[in-house]
C-alpha cells in the first residue's frame, strides 16, 4: 500500500528558502532570473503549479538542490532525502500585515500590540495611554531591516539553541573546586562558572554537623554571547549539582549588574553579612629604593 504524503506547500517552502538565504523577493529574482512577480504569485498561492525548471532555478539560486525520493529506497537514503528537503519554518509564518499579506520572509517580524513593541515609537511618551488616545495608529507587524542586527540576533538564537553546560572535573582540579563550562558543539567556550566548597566546622572553629557550603567565585560569559541566558543556565547546573550531592547553601559577593543577575537567579541579599573590603597599595609599593 502506497503511503499518502500531503502535498508540499510551495509558498511556505519558498519563503523558508528565502529566509535561510536572507534574500528578498527582488534579490532572489535577480539571482535566479525568475521574475519577481512570479515569485510573489508562488508565495501567495496564486500560482499553485509552477514549472519544474522554475523551481529548480529558484532552489539553485539559494544554494540548494531539488531532491526526488523514490519508493523502495533504503532507509538511510530516505532519511538523507528527508533531511535534505527539511527546512526550519519561518518563525512569523502566521503573521500578516494590515493588508493581509505575508511579512518579508528574510526579515525577523513580530506582532505589534502596544507602542513598546514598535521601534518607530520608542521615543514616544504615550505607553500608558489607553489605545483610543494613542496619537497615531500602530502597524500590525514590525521588523528590523538592518542586516547586521539580523545576523547578530540569529547568531544569538543559534548559540542559545546549541550551547551545552557540563561540569568539568579533570585537569587536576581539587575535589572541593566546582567548575561548570558552557560550550558550543565545535568546542568554543562561551561561559564558565567557578565555586569552591568550605566546611562550616572549620569556619566556626568547632564541630557542628559536618555541613558543607559553597562560595561562588564568579560567573563569566564571553563578550558577544551575553544576554542569551547562558549565565542563568550555568547557575541552574550548579543548583542541580548541589541537589545531587546534598549541598544546601551557596554564598556570593557581587556588585553592580552581577548583584542583579544573581538575585534574578534566586539569590537573596543578606544585609547582616560583613561588608566587602578592599586594600589598595601605592604604585611605588614594593619597589627598591633608588641608590
Amino acid at each position: 500500500m502506497t503511503e499518502f504524503r500531503p502535498p508540499v506547500d510551495l509558498g511556505v517552502t519558498l519563503r523558508a528558502l528565502r529566509r535561510q538565504a536572507d534574500l528578498s523577493q527582488r534579490q532572489l529574482a535577480e539571482r535566479s532570473g525568475v521574475p519577481q512577480a512570479t515569485i510573489a504569485r508562488i508565495e501567495s498561492g496564486r500560482t499553485a503549479d509552477p514549472s519544474f525548471r522554475t523551481l529548480e532555478r529558484l532552489v539553485d539560486a539559494v544554494g540548494g538542490g531539488v531532491v526526488i525520493s523514490v519508493a523502495g529506497t533504503s532507509s538511510a537514503a530516505s532519511t538523507a532525502a528527508e533531511e535534505a528537503r527539511s527546512l526550519p519554518a519561518v518563525p512569523h509564518e502566521e503573521l500578516r500585515d494590515a493588508a493581509g499579506r505575508h511579512c518579508p520572509a528574510h526579515l525577523d517580524a513580530r506582532e505589534v500590540r502596544e507602542p513598546r513593541d514598535w521601534p518607530g515609537a520608542w521615543w514616544a511618551h504615550w505607553h500608558d495611554l489607553p489605545p483610543q488616545r494613542w496619537p497615531m495608529a500602530l502597524p500590525a507587524v514590525t521588523y528590523v531591516q538592518d542586516r547586521g542586527e539580523r545576523d547578530r540576533r540569529r547568531r544569538g538564537e543559534r548559540v542559545r539553541r546549541e550551547v551545552r553546560v557540563r561540569r568539568f572535573t579533570g585537569g587536576g582540579l581539587p575535589a572541593t573546586s566546582w567548575r561548570f563550562l558552557a560550550e558550543l558543539p565545535d568546542g568554543e567556550l562561551v561561559g564558565e562558572l567557578r565555586a569552591h566548597e568550605r566546611s562550616v566546622d572549620l569556619l566556626l572553629g568547632y564541630d557542628l554537623d559536618d555541613r558543607r557550603e559553597l562560595v561562588l567565585d564568579g560567573v563569566l560569559v564571553a563578550p558577544g554571547r551575553r544576554l542569551l541566558g547562558i549565565g542563568r543556565r550555568l547557575v541552574e547546573a550548579l543548583r542541580a549539582e548541589m541537589d545531587c550531592v546534598g549541598v544546601a547553601t551557596v554564598h556570593a559577593v557581587a556588585e553592580f549588574g552581577g548583584a542583579a543577575f544573581l538575585r534574578a537567579c534566586g539569590f537573596q541579599v543578606e544585609w547582616h553579612r560583613p561588608s566587602a573590603l578592599r586594600l589598595d597599595r601605592s604604585v611605588s609599593a614594593g619597589r627598591r629604593p633608588p641608590r
